[in-house]
């Protein structure tokens, strides 16, 4: 009789446990839905990636995947609320519930991954950690650099990658550290520091504010790696899954020559592949609270991989950074998406 009753406790707290889990994945779709909005984290102003232009309406990289969530979930990739965070802010908001998404230049790392309560979910820009000087002082190498004054932003991977960096090199430097990227170029400008250093990305953005772009440049040095993606909280598998796919429909829609243009006339394609992205032979929205179409309103709204690669920091935009190892794995780059089937 023990046995009969230990194994029926053990039975109803595998049902709680359940029922609990189910109750925690659906939350954050729930209130998202209830909102009327994706509560999206961005940066406090980083051209390219998450910046208001003239008109106030948030522009990037980094912006365009917060604009394929809500394309999945609404239909609507205007149903947005932006929320400016700076790089020591960006968690806690993130953690606290303030924002159900984190798309903000942010890298993924063990330490964030596995202490924080988050999940990255995917990679949509891979990065790394370099240099920019004033061409008057004549430097072409990090290796120069010896005893200088850097300009560094807090609260980011940048300060420990510095350090490390100097330290493997027996060389020395003077940290200047700010608190925004913003207040970071300005200490550079008024020539607080010799150097500003940050991901390669967040250099070309910084440059072209300059006064006087051409007269700076991003040395050649990369330091580090910097897989820069969306985070979510961890605990909602579902959430995790819809932003995660989010990204991955886009790469998968370049992968296959899908675009905001030809999605309407694709459609009818017989393609397999084609008809699955589209929710035209099978609905793999359904495992995620989402409509078979999900995939169709964030090409046709959004576009694909590229098309958002283009506009923001490729060679449509001012920042003209090359896909380099951000180009299809097809196109001899690392930008790999899983299949929708």
């Amino acid at each position: 009789m023990l046995k009969n009753n230990k194994l029926l406790l053990l039975a109803s707290a595998g049902t709680l446990a359940f029922t609990a889990s189910s109750l925690v994945q659906a939350s954050t779709l729930e209130a998202t839905r209830d909102s009327g909005a994706v509560q999206c984290g961005v940066s406090d102003g980083l051209p390219g990636f998450s910046a208001p232009d003239d008109a106030g309406e948030w522009q990037g990289l980094d912006v365009d995947l917060c604009r394929a969530v809500a394309a999945a979930v609404f239909g609507d990739a205007e149903a947005v609320r932006y929320v400016s965070l700076n790089a020591v802010e960006r968690f806690t908001a993130l953690q606290s519930g303030e924002v159900d998404v984190l798309s903000r230049n942010t890298t993924w790392t063990t330490t964030r991954d596995t202490t924080l309560g988050v999940n990255f979910a995917g990679v949509n820009f891979y990065d790394g950690q370099g240099f920019m000087v004033s061409r008057d002082l004549g430097i072409t190498s990090a290796s120069e650099l010896d005893g200088a004054a850097i300009c560094i932003q807090s609260g980011t991977t940048t300060e420990l990658n510095l350090a490390d960096y100097f330290r493997a090199n027996d060389m020395t430097f003077d940290p200047i550290v700010f608190d925004t990227s913003e207040q970071t170029v300005s200490g550079y400008q008024a020539g607080r520091c010799d150097v500003l250093t940050s991901d390669t990305s967040q250099l070309a953005a910084l440059r072209i504010q300059l006064d006087d772009p051409s007269g700076s440049m991003v040395l050649s040095d990369v330091i580090s790696k910097e897989p820069l993606g969306p985070v979510v909280r961890q605990g909602d598998d579902q959430w995790f899954n819809i932003v995660k796919w989010s990204l991955f429909a886009m790469l998968n829609a370049e992968e296959y020559g899908l675009s905001s243009d030809n999605v309407d006339d694709m459609l009818d394609s017989e393609d397999p592949n084609i008809a699955r992205l589209l929710g035209q032979d099978g609905n793999y929205g359904e495992g995620m609270g989402l409509s078979a179409d999900w995939t169709y309103n964030i090409i046709k709204q959004v576009g694909n991989y590229a098309e958002s690669y283009d506009r923001n920091v490729g060679m449509d935009s001012p920042l003209e950074i090359e896909r380099g190892v951000n180009a299809l794995w097809t196109d001899g780059g690392i930008q790999y998406a899983p299949p929708i089937r």
